[in-house]
């Protein structure tokens, strides 16, 4: 029988203006990292993602996008599922929100197309969440899914580095350096909180780290996993998101955690990252 697998997540699990579309209100792509993994293990998937995404949209509060509402993700999530992926924790506390304002701030026409559009589907804060309270309500959502499907292995994935070493200020993003260093900051605090989710958990639940690979490709990098700011990326859902090259670096390492957990074979097919020539 093949494997089941399920994901659950917002954005950088579902992976917005991707081909092909998959789900056009939920902003899902049939080439996200889960899409691409279910494919080389042959396995079913449930993909249960939406861009927008908060913990909470995993499972409490149906989410409202596109002019759709999706219940909460969890309850979509098969109890027979062999492998849940889960990404999520940024919409939280406005990581790529939080991007987005700064971005958007820095010119007249930014500021204007954010008070019409917002930041793009991409929360800024709406509460003050320090690294336990965010903790908290992501061991919440672990626990929810092993109520949910008791004999599934979780796999927690990081977000790709979106900011890194070889980011301008000022030059690959419009804001300074101070702002990175904020960004940055709120980056660390999710890593803190998504790996502290997972203590006391690990028989049935495992982190993937997916940012340190990734922080030699974020945005300014020779090549980059995630998209730098366009108007067309912005209205797509695809600014400050991973690209196709992203997707399939995160797919690689995700299979690598599978195989080490003895839930697919090895089957030494993972491709250098240095294939990836960084152009869409």
């Amino acid at each position: 029988m093949p494997l089941r697998i399920a994901s659950l997540g917002s954005s950088f699990a579902a992976g917005p203006s991707l081909p092909p579309v998959a789900d056009k209100a939920a902003r899902r792509s049939g080439a996200n990292f889960a899409c691409l993994v279910s494919k080389r293990a042959g396995a079913h998937l449930t993909d249960l993602t939406v861009s927008g995404a908060t913990l909470l949209n995993l499972t409490t509060d149906p989410q409202e996008c596109d002019g759709c509402v999706f219940p909460p993700q969890v309850e979509g999530l098969p109890p027979d599922a062999d492998v849940v992926l889960v990404l999520g924790g940024g919409n939280d506390i406005g990581y790529i929100g939080g991007i987005f304002q700064d971005t958007l701030s820095a010119s007249w026409l930014g500021a204007l197309a954010m008070r019409l559009a917002g930041t793009g589907g991409a929360p800024v804060q709406a509460e003050q969440l320090d690294v336990e309270g965010l903790a908290a309500r992501f061991g919440g959502v672990l626990d929810a899914i092993h109520d949910k499907a008791p004999r599934a292995q979780v796999l927690v994935v990081e977000y790709v580095a979106v900011l890194g070493p070889d980011t301008r200020p000022g030059r690959d993003v419009s804001f300074g350096a101070d702002r990175v260093a904020h960004h940055q900051a709120v980056r660390d605090q999710l890593l803190k909180a998504t790996a502290r989710a997972a203590e006391g958990r690990e028989a049935w639940c495992h982190v993937v780290s997916v940012d340190a690979p990734s922080r030699g490709h974020a945005i300014g990098s020779r090549k980059p996993w995630v998209s730098g700011f366009t108007w067309k990326l912005f209205y797509a859902g695809g600014a400050y998101h991973p690209r196709a090259e992203g997707m399939r670096a995160v797919a690689r390492i995700v299979y690598r955690k599978m195989a080490d957990l003895g839930l697919v074979k090895d089957d030494d097919d993972d491709d250098d990252d240095s294939d990836d020539d960084g152009e869409l």
